[in-house]
């Protein structure tokens, strides 16, 4: 056993208690009770493990665990109490280049840790290396500059809670930044702005309600720390796509403390959304880890189990086996510096059991994963049939809840969209990019445009899979803002401190003449009518729709698609109502009411384009402006700019409950992308003839105006009208 170095004074003048019982291996993390505190990690090739406890005054005593089984370090302590201040050190191997990194002057936070106190401060002490010779250990203490675990024993009661537990396709995902919704919310309290708290203030959850969103997606909220590089620059990691910690909520969003009063605030938030009937999913990044690359500090994994958490791009030999190891490189597909082995036993039970720990301890609904096809990898090919997606698929508790997969990782190879199997759906970014090319003008057609609007029949209904399976979204946290996407041509990320290298160029983005913010009103309106039209066509899309906290309003991010460290009013929702796109507020609101009540605009089947019964008509017919039925020279004219979509509700494709047909109004939905002004024939048909306007983004046609079959209709240039059977 290596000896603690000399220059690591915590271990010198503290000592060490050997006052620890043998305790359990199960289960990991700090288990506390009235009587001692269970501690068990996982280090298999550590020498030694101590657990750490610090006092008030940050006095750090060592407790030597004695007991090892089955890879784990275990060991129970008296009369430590809830909320006490925690970390591990291990001694062992220090051979980098074989993945064997222990370094007993490195606290190390708890990879089951519930809680987190502190934060991390940049500093040579926080990496494992010797920044000077990265061969060789550090002997810096790092307890001074790195956070500590908490001992966790919430008793919450959580009453009658339950979850609204919906159907996919009853569901509105809104995603949202915890601290951004209410960092400069005027009616929450302001000690409660930018918390789990503020969130569940019925400024949020009414404000959701009423918009018509049934489920929040939640940007990153396990324990993340910002990129030493990027704190060296003066900013932070503001979306937290840098997690450490994957059972405990990020501290800096409590309003009530860090020594574990953020679990309770977290669930008091979970609860709070249920009763306003709306679900909670987590964005959760078990793909990499904030230890970056081999070069990265060493805070957790990195010093109990380099080499079993982490993907290598070979192989490594044991040691012994040859006079000089190999060469020991991180494998990355995140663009992060690391890849979490999700292949690996002790990983894969990390990411199920925070899973679990989120469903059954903290009630949340359901789960976004970012980068996916990083974790789905069996000898780093993508596998569908991987360890995780198996697992998952069979286990009684996950296999249950709301599954989203970010379907791409940062490789050529990972890009999956339309492959997971079910019960995954997929963030659908060719239904972003269709959209977006369609209503700037630069779809080629509609052909392309009217499968998205259908539902991704060709990335999802040849496996079986529903048109639910897409979720749909123009916006998301990654890129233009909603508003931004209407009023810039390029991106304008100088405020990242990269020289505007970082975020995409591929924005398919239209400034509607003007780069940027412009007081001229004939641009503006145009602006606006854009960001109804493409809210709009989402609402009404087959799939699930997502939309982007604040796009409703018209929240800018300054022509930054990359704000992921603007931690400050250009991330941050302007709740001022002078500031807001309420015109287009009012358009989002109306489309979500239409599609909450008529079932015909949220089916699970495919539709088929023919008749649902026997001389009925087609359950889904595309129309050409002139009143006809689209031909097969219509769909491939690159010019086209304008189709009608008419969906059959009577009856419904999709059967009721009991395999009742299901009746519902008929809906006619007209889009005109072109810079032109279209007159509509309205067709005839023995089924339907007569209508009213139930949604328009047209200037010239209000809602309530009646319509009738065989009819004309002036369908001005880039707006939407619906029209309703009456």
């Amino acid at each position: 056993m290596t000896p603690p170095p000399e220059t690591t004074t915590a271990w010198k003048h503290d000592g060490e208690t050997m006052q620890v019982w043998p305790g359990s291996h199960y289960p990991l993390g700090a288990t506390w009770s009235m009587e001692s505190t269970n501690f068990a990690v996982y280090a298999p090739a550590a020498d030694a493990v101590w657990v750490c406890l610090f006092d008030e005054d940050g006095i750090e005593v060592r407790h030597r665990l004695t007991e090892h089984s089955l890879g784990v370090w275990h060991g129970a302590i008296p009369d430590v109490p809830r909320g006490a201040r925690y970390g591990y050190r291990a001694d062992g191997p220090w051979h980098p280049d074989a993945g064997l990194r222990f370094n007993p002057a490195k606290l190390l936070l708890d990879p089951y840790g519930r809680a987190v106190a502190g934060d991390l401060v940049v500093h040579d002490a926080i990496f494992g290396h010797d920044v000077e010779d990265p061969a060789a250990t550090s002997t810096l203490d790092s307890a001074p500059y790195v956070p500590r675990s908490v001992v966790v024993h919430d008793e919450f009661d959580w009453g009658a809670d339950a979850s609204p537990r919906r159907r996919w396709r009853d569901t509105v995902i809104y995603e949202m930044h915890v601290k951004g919704m209410t960092a400069l919310h005027d009616r929450v309290p302001e000690e409660l702005r930018g918390t789990y708290a503020g969130l569940a203030t019925p400024a949020v959850t009414d404000y959701l309600r009423d918009l018509g969103v049934t489920a929040v997606e939640l940007l990153p909220v396990h324990h993340f720390f910002s990129e030493p590089a990027l704190a060296g620059r003066g900013l932070v990691n503001y979306w937290g796509y840098n997690s450490m910690c994957f059972f405990a909520p990020h501290n800096a969003y409590s309003s009530s403390g860090d020594r574990g009063q953020q679990v309770t605030e977290f669930k008091q938030m979970v609860k709070a959304f249920h009763a306003a009937g709306l679900e909670v999913i987590l964005d959760v990044v078990y793909n990499h880890t904030a230890e970056a690359g081999p070069l990265g500090p060493t805070l957790s994994f990195r010093g109990l189990d380099d080499l079993g958490y982490y993907q290598r791009v070979a192989p490594v030999e044991p040691i012994g086996v040859a006079d000089e190891p190999p060469r020991d490189t991180y494998w990355d597909v995140t663009g992060c510096g690391n890849t979490v082995d999700a292949t690996h036993t002790q990983s894969l039970r990390l990411i199920l059991d925070s899973l679990r720990y989120w469903v059954t301890e903290m009630h949340v609904d359901g789960f976004r994963f970012d980068l996916m096809s990083a974790l789905t990898r069996t000898d780093q090919v993508v596998d569908m049939g991987s360890h995780l997606i198996t697992a998952i698929g069979q286990d009684p508790v996950l296999r249950h809840v709301k599954l989203v997969a970010e379907p791409w990782d940062a490789s050529m190879d990972g890009y999956r969209v339309g492959q997971f199997p079910p019960p995954w759906v997929e963030w659908n970014d060719q239904y972003r990019d269709t959209m977006r090319d369609f209503w700037r003008g630069r779809s080629g057609g509609v052909r392309t445009v009217a499968t998205r609007l259908a539902g991704s029949s060709d990335l999802y209904a040849d496996d079986g899979r529903s048109p639910y399976a897409s979720i749909n979204f123009v916006t998301a946290h990654d890129g233009f803002t909603l508003r931004d996407l209407v009023s810039y041509d390029r991106k304008h990320n100088e405020a990242n401190g990269e020289d505007n290298r970082d975020g995409t160029d591929n924005n398919r983005s239209w400034n509607c003449g003007v780069e940027g913010e412009t007081d001229d009103p004939a641009v503006v309106a145009v602006r606006r009518r854009q960001a109804a039209n493409l809210m709009a066509t989402l609402c009404f899309s087959s799939g699930v729709p997502m939309l982007t906290a604040g796009d409703e309003r018209g929240r800018t991010q300054r022509g930054n698609n990359n704000a992921y460290a603007q931690d400050n009013e250009v991330s941050w929702i302007d709740w001022r109502a002078d500031d807001a796109w309420l015109d287009v507020y009012e358009v989002t609101k109306a489309a979500l009411r239409l599609r909450r009540e008529h079932p015909v605009l949220r089916q699970r089947h495919w539709f088929e384009g023919r008749p649902t019964i026997e001389g009925g008509i087609k359950d889904l017919l595309w129309v050409h402006p002139s009143g006809r039925e689209m031909s097969t020279a219509d769909w491939n004219d690159d010019s086209c700019r304008t189709v009608g979509m008419f969906l059959n509700g009577s009856p419904l494709r999709s059967p009721g409950p009991r395999g009742e047909q299901v009746r519902d109004k008929s809906f006619m939905i007209w889009l005109n992308a072109g810079p032109d002004d279209v007159e509509l024939v309205l067709p005839e048909n023995k089924w339907v003839h007569h209508g009213e306007v139930v949604l328009s983004t047209n200037a010239d046609v209000a809602v309530g105006t009646p319509v009738e079959a065989g009819g004309t209709l002036g369908l001005q240039a880039r707006s939407v009208l619906v029209l309703r059977q009456t």
